[in-house]
């Protein structure tokens, strides 16, 4: 791991950071992402909550009885933000793929891998805005991008603390404050999984939320389950063990609880499908609707603009995943198996890494063409025309 400080994390390295901090304790760090500045103001907000396929939620307060909540989700109308009342939030997900610069900025985290990422969420708030005190199960770099935002910070949660009934909202009561600091544009706060916390707008404010989430186990057995159910052969009845006469019919042995438990987990343990499960669960895109549908391309189609400046990305709203296998690479995307020909897999590997590779000659070869337009097709990765 590189022992280089990094500005992002305050000045010191990764390896300090994930020891010291991760999933451990917060972190402020002033100053920590300038280049986040501008790059959307609340009007781009509120216009992006509009589109058809965004996920938004409109958070808002009573002004007779601020702890009476109100949630309305996507799709939102120009009529949501008629007659608003004085405490209100609007929460944006994933605008990381509607920005090239904002899906940039994953790139200030090189030392926590792809498939950990969720989304970058944007919440906007008018002085006094706020979500609440709440807590997640999640790790999440909070990062302010315009005006002011108060955040405090308190106890530890986890799955049994209790919260305020009957609200639309997971509300906690009260927290035990340890921390309380005012976040400009540009500061970083580091908010580990399960620590209580606070934000209250001081101005018209804007947070990046950059969200980094874990599997959790019934979402991957649901995964292994479907793949198991493709496969005909498991279908087909286990052997019997050798049969002698039973005492009670109603009991289910130990001899032969052991049997087919072990049949079950030793089949776990060397099933294809199971490898292929995990990758393809890990590799979905957590908003697939927002993945384009993009105009059918030929290879030979790609052959005209080899060389003037064109770029090779991933696709922002795709997800691209690898493992080695032996001596060649294992790729995934957006929940399917990936093939492409030797000569590219490097090539894949590094767009994958959150390279931007320059569409020249090197590429001009057929089977390397080939490959690029499927990706293409497939909206894995896409083709950003010179500035």
């Amino acid at each position: 791991m590189s022992q280089q400080s990094l500005t992002v994390l305050g000045g010191i390295t990764a390896e300090q950071f994930l020891t010291e901090y991760w999933q451990k304790k917060p972190l402020l760090v002033r100053n920590a992402m300038p280049e986040i500045i501008g790059l959307l103001e609340p009007d781009d907000v509120k216009e992006l909550a509009l589109e058809e396929d965004v996920t938004a939620r409109l958070i808002r307060q009573k002004n007779k009885n601020p702890n009476e909540w109100h949630v309305k989700s996507s799709p939102l109308t120009k009529g949501d933000f008629q007659k608003l009342p004085n405490l209100w939030t609007l929460l944006v997900q994933a605008v990381d793929h509607y920005s090239f610069d904002i899906a940039e900025l994953w790139k200030k985290f090189p030392f926590i891998p792809q498939w950990r990422r969720d989304d970058i969420m944007v919440s906007y708030a008018p002085q006094g805005g706020s979500v609440g005190k709440h807590f997640d199960f999640y790790d999440v770099f909070l990062v302010q991008g315009h005006g002011h935002r108060r955040w405090q910070l308190g106890q530890m949660c986890d799955e049994s603390t209790a919260f305020v009934p009957d609200q639309p909202l997971k509300l906690l009561a009260e927290m035990d404050i340890h921390f309380d600091e005012v976040l400009a544009p540009g500061d970083l706060l580091y908010v580990p999984p399960g620590l209580s916390h606070y934000g209250v707008a001081e101005d018209d404010c804007l947070t990046f939320s950059f969200g980094f989430r874990m599997p959790n186990l019934s979402e991957m057995i649901d995964q292994v389950s479907d793949k198991f159910a493709e496969n005909e052969i498991l279908k087909k009845p286990l052997l019997d063990i050798p049969r002698q006469q039973v005492a009670q019919v109603g009991e289910v042995n130990s001899t032969e609880f052991s049997y087919l438990k072990t049949q079950l987990l030793d089949y776990l343990t060397q099933a294809p499908e199971f490898d292929a499960a995990i990758m393809s669960y890990m590799s979905e895109s957590n908003y697939p609707n927002n993945i384009p549908e993009p105009e059918e391309i030929e290879a030979n189609d790609l052959t005209e603009i080899i060389g003037t400046g064109f770029q090779l990305i991933l696709e922002p709203a795709s997800r691209l995943l690898y493992r080695q296998l032996g001596e060649s690479l294992d790729f995934w995307a957006n929940g399917e198996n990936v093939c492409v020909s030797t000569a590219f897999e490097r090539h894949l590997k590094q767009i994958a890494d959150g390279q931007s590779l320059i569409f020249d000659e090197q590429f001009n070869a057929p089977e390397m063409l080939e490959d690029i337009a499927q990706l293409l097709n497939n909206a894995i990765v896409m083709l950003l025309p010179p500035n």
